[in-house]
């Protein structure tokens, strides 16, 4: 039972940032398409306003890690 709660808090770990930062995008990707479509030189804030909802995933998979090696 032990390992079984141990591998689901690895899973929730990545899976509900994986969540969040899919809603985010969500609303992100629209609103720099339109913003582009007027200003096509903010191409570069464009990347960072994508990526950075993306470190979300890549800190839970980090504290997932964590979680499975401590256990």
């Amino acid at each position: 039972m032990d390992t079984a709660l141990i591998a689901l808090a690895a899973a929730l770990a990545v899976a509900i940032p994986a969540l969040a930062t899919a809603w985010a995008q969500s609303r992100i990707g629209p609103a720099i398409a339109a913003s582009m479509a007027e200003k096509p030189e903010l191409s570069t804030t464009a990347i960072l306003m994508i990526a950075i909802p993306e470190t979300m995933v890549v800190l839970g998979f980090v504290v997932s890690m964590v979680i499975l090696v401590r256990s």
